[in-house]
């Protein structure tokens, strides 16, 4: 991880952020003068998303972070903490759909384990890992990037593993906002919909810039007080 912030610059950490609506938010909140902070897995594929960005006259760094990784989780928090005193908002983007060709009658454990230990664990880990910086950072945010098929109603026994973590990841939401209330730090959940990305694939109606909308509203423009929600398009959605 490279460069320093500008001294009155917000910082945000976004997981996933070397493609799809991860890139995309790390691009917008960079172009409004954030200091942006790319947490990926693959580094060579956060190079080009840092350098992306760079080209746009956007402030980013690279951080590595493998949020199904206890060890890089750490790691990556005592990296962060070089460079930074505090963090304003969090974004736990980073997620992997692995479901084709299964269903809940069909899937085996280990994928189960796989996907939460990514698309839920892992979330609830970079929070306690970075909450140290969020309590530095007045007005702090952490935002959650769930999915239609983590609501209730939305629940798809074709799409197993995804849903479940995602209907967990929401219940992570509840809990993180109901333990941070007194603290001021503000937790949401959020919907993009279905976005035109490697995971949505290009039959998704919404662009990818319609997807990050609402994550970026959230991060930058939302009420502070609007916490433990779960939102698509600025707007709350029921669980």
């Amino acid at each position: 991880m490279a460069g320093k912030p500008a001294q009155n610059s917000k910082v945000v950490l976004i997981t996933g952020a070397n493609r799809g609506i991860g890139l995309e938010t790390a691009r917008q909140l960079a172009l409004r003068g954030w200091r942006v902070v790319a947490g990926v897995r693959n580094a060579s594929a956060g190079k080009q998303a840092v350098a992306a960005i760079a080209k746009e006259h956007g402030s980013a760094s690279l951080l590595e972070l493998d949020v199904s990784d206890s060890k890089s989780i750490h790691a990556a928090a005592g990296e962060f903490g070089k460079l930074f005193d505090r963090l304003h908002v969090l974004i736990n983007n980073a997620a992997i759909y692995p479901d084709q060709g299964i269903n809940i009658l069909t899937i085996p454990q280990r994928q189960l384990t796989e996907t939460f230990q990514t698309n839920t664990f892992g979330p609830v880990e970079v929070t306690q890992a970075f909450l140290p910086y969020l309590r530095k950072a007045k007005a702090a945010r952490v935002i959650n990037m769930s999915s239609g098929y983590g609501q209730i109603e939305g629940l798809v026994a074709n799409v197993p593993s995804y849903c479940l973590s995602k209907l967990a990841l929401n219940g992570v939401t509840l809990m993180l906002a109901q333990a941070l209330k007194e603290e001021g730090i503000a937790v949401n959940s959020m919907s993009p919909g279905w976005v035109r990305t490697d995971m949505g694939g290009a039959a998704a109606p919404r662009s990818v810039e319609e997807g990050a909308d609402t994550v970026v509203w959230l991060a930058a423009d939302a009420p502070q007080t609007l916490t433990g929600k779960f939102f698509r398009d600025r707007k709350e959605i029921p669980w």
